[in-house]
């Protein structure tokens, strides 16, 4: 953050300098350190990174592209937002006064609390190679304070008026496009609607084919009536109605994913079929705690790790040692990527079922340079022939 410096919210661009993009909800880290710069908009010119504070407008800072290094961009996770970590060069000896005199960090975070880092990357990697400021330097010996200055403020803003207007017109054909959708949606929603009558009354025999046909249809109309605030108010109820939904949602995934998956899995396929009604992580894990209260077959259980899955009430850890272990015996030795692609799971899941097998004393690990590995317990058992 020691590369940063003040500038005033009416300092104009410099000749040749253009804006580039803004982007909304920006905190900057430094280094691995949270900073009072919280919640800003981050602008990109052709020759710097200015950051202005949402609510103090006059309350911004600088950084000067020239002093990027290199940049590593870092996904989101499970409630984290995607950053950009940008290697910084040493701070100039004539560098103005900026928020910090000094900084035990050679690089800083750009955290996108509102997304679009990816946009923001591309453009970022683009004005490095570049590399405007270069051409635009004043050449030694000349005058330095005949200068013609840029629209500043009021050009940035024409500017982002302008790209506004063109995303409305964008946003106004996808809507068209989107009744279209709708249209084709509702015919769909009355064959779902159909099969479920024939389910529930039990009339009529389903051939394999029709049953394929209805699963493909629900997976593209997703869930018909999803459960809102707005339609079972808030606090306990609407958790309860939540978790009722879920449990019916994840019967036959569960299945298919041998009786346990993660939470992230869950939180990503469950707010895909719900499309527009999405629901917060938070809500979620609220949701999963009611499943002991209301007796449905479901648990939210924590690994040691603390991994955080949600799985059936008959699933059992002692099958799960005894098939890992029999998988063990049968490939000599197995990391976390070669269990999840024997038996269809994510590399997490296969992680832990083989942690869970070390600790009971059915594995034994080999932590190398070429990575983590396990190995039949050939201490305590021999393999059955």
């Amino acid at each position: 953050m020691d590369r940063f410096s003040w500038i005033s919210s009416n300092t104009p661009l410099n000749t040749g300098e253009e804006l580039v993009i803004q982007q909304r909800g920006l905190r900057i880290y430094d280094g691995e350190n949270k900073t009072n710069f919280d919640n800003g908009n981050l602008i990109l010119t052709s020759f710097s990174l200015i950051w202005e504070d949402e609510e103090q407008q006059d309350r911004r800072i600088q950084l000067y592209l020239e002093l990027i290094i290199r940049i590593e961009e870092q996904a989101a996770g499970f409630m984290k937002s995607a950053k950009l970590l940008l290697h910084l060069n040493s701070p100039p000896a004539t560098k103005d006064p900026g928020p910090f005199n000094s900084s035990s960090f050679t690089y800083i975070k750009l955290s996108f609390r509102s997304g679009g880092h990816i946009e923001f990357h591309k453009l970022l990697k683009q004005q490095l190679q570049k590399k405007a400021w270069i051409q635009r330097k004043p050449k030694e010996n000349a005058p330095s304070k005949v200068h013609r200055r840029g629209p500043g403020i009021v050009g940035i803003e024409r500017n982002l008026e302008e790209k506004s207007r063109a995303t409305d017109k964008t946003i106004s054909q996808a809507f068209k496009d989107l009744d279209g959708l709708m249209e084709k949606a509702k015919e769909m929603v009355a064959l779902a609607d159909k099969f479920a009558s024939k389910i529930e009354e039990k009339k009529g025999s389903i051939t394999e084919d029709e049953t394929i046909l209805f699963k493909s249809y629900l997976l593209s109309v997703g869930i018909s009536n999803p459960v809102t605030r707005e339609t079972h108010g808030t606090g306990t109820t609407y958790h309860n109605e939540l978790a009722k939904q879920l449990e019916i949602f994840l019967r036959e995934q569960l299945k298919e994913a041998g009786g346990m998956m993660t939470l992230t899995d869950v939180y990503c396929r469950f707010n895909r079929a719900r499309g527009m009604e999405l629901v917060s992580p938070e809500d979620l894990v609220n949701a999963s705690r009611q499943f002991e209260s209301l007796k449905l077959p479901l648990r939210l259980r924590s690994f040691d790790s603390g991994v955080l899955v949600i799985q059936s009430s008959n699933h059992s850890d002692e099958e799960v040692i005894r098939d890992t272990r029999d998988k063990l015996f049968s490939n000599k030795c197995l990391t976390a990527d070669e269990l999840s692609k024997i038996l269809g799971l994510s590399v997490m899941l296969a992680k832990e079922r083989l942690l869970v097998t070390e600790k009971v004393g059915k594995a034994c690990r080999d932590d190398s340079v070429e990575g983590l590995k396990f190995y039949p317990n050939f201490f305590l058992e021999t393999p059955v022939e």
